[in-house]
């Protein structure tokens, strides 16, 4: 019995999840293995209702959890940061989620705003509880002509060789053949020559694996002009951030980015990027795609590979098919989207026995 705690959120992540959870059900009785799913009811009504944001004793019941599958959160009822802060974040630090996996994959060469691309398919590592995003830092005489206010990036070799590490494990695992570090050393001369030595020193372990590296700037430029060339990325925190929204708008949107903020060997949690998006929350037009290949990630982690792929596999299928939501120019509702998906991964576990 694999157990899963459930966090649907706030806005479209509570009909996202709804579909997530329609296509693990299937993936049951397809892979014959058994999911307990536990709901919570942390987010923007549960907050506006009690005033807490995630308690001290669920981070404490999550760590006898497999995973944790996360819808959005924020509402704009709640102040911005309160309830990212209080939820999000607090998951990341409290579980030691170090590594934030975001793929960059294209489904479908119609979905890419780039002339000319077909493949698409690179695995963004990013290292995720230190940086900018760390939280050290302050004000000094706030809110007078004089303020100033300092944000302190953190970096450790002990975060930073592990989130590179894992970034060639994750390569080797996968079958890639290159790992590229991204950083911005020509300015931020300590934190990232750190990033560099390290890179270096790591990479000595798998001699199979190629190398390579760019700045940030000259990152952004390239994952235009030849986003095929990348397979593995390793970076900081906030370069991490701003790239992968980057990369899923190259490959279609918000509507397809998975991620996953995983501590190899221990609960980890996992969430589409698009947020709550609470203009169209009930509308029915969400798209789930990205929730669902979260599920596929989430398998993935849990070392369920043939069922990952067979996820991904339906949601291309379905894609191919044009069955999709308004936002990658379909028509489906967000469960009728699910529906497809569930009828997808039906036929082709039946083709691949």
């Amino acid at each position: 019995m694999i157990k899963i705690a459930v966090i649907p959120g706030d806005g479209i992540g509570k009909e996202v999840v709804a579909e997530g959870l329609k296509v693990l059900k299937k993936i049951e009785q397809l892979a014959n293995v058994s999911f307990d799913f536990q709901e919570y009811p942390f987010g923007a009504d549960h907050y506006l209702k009690t005033g807490e944001t995630l308690p001290d004793w669920a981070i404490e019941e999550f760590r006898n959890f497999d995973a944790i599958y996360f819808g959005a959160i924020g509402d704009p009822r709640v102040k911005p940061g309160v309830l990212e802060h209080g939820i999000l974040l607090k998951l990341r630090f409290s579980l030691d989620l170090y590594i934030n996996l975001r793929p960059v994959k294209l489904y479908h060469p119609r979905l890419t705003p780039i002339k000319g691309k077909e493949k698409i398919d690179m695995i963004f590592v990013r290292e995720n509880t230190e940086g900018l995003y760390a939280g050290a830092g302050g004000f000094l005489r706030r809110g007078t002509p004089q303020e100033v206010a300092i944000q302190e990036m953190i970096n450790t070799r002990y975060g930073v060789e592990r989130a590179v590490r894992f970034a060639f494990e994750y390569a080797k695992k996968t079958g890639r053949k290159k790992v590229t570090l991204v950083d911005k050393a020509n300015v931020l001369t300590y934190a990232h020559d750190l990033w560099q030595r390290v890179f270096a020193e790591v990479s000595n372990d798998y001699p199979e694996i190629e190398t390579d590296h760019y700045y940030v700037d000259a990152m952004a430029m390239k994952m235009i002009r030849s986003p095929e060339i990348f397979e593995v990325v390793v970076t900081p925190n906030m370069f991490g951030d701003i790239l992968t929204d980057l990369g899923a708008e190259i490959v279609g949107g918000l509507g397809l980015a998975a991620s996953g903020n995983i501590h190899p060997g221990r609960v980890s949690m996992f969430e589409p990027v698009h947020g709550s998006a609470p203009d169209i929350a009930g509308k029915g037009i969400a798209n789930p795609l990205a929730a669902i290949l979260t599920a596929s990630l989430m398998l993935e982690h849990l070392g369920l590979d043939k069922a990952a792929h067979m996820i991904e596999k339906a949601v291309a299928r379905v894609i191919e098919e044009n069955k999709v939501t308004p936002d990658l120019g379909g028509s489906l509702k967000t469960n009728e989207v699910g529906d497809a998906v569930v009828e997808a991964l039906e036929v082709l576990w039946d083709e691949e026995g």
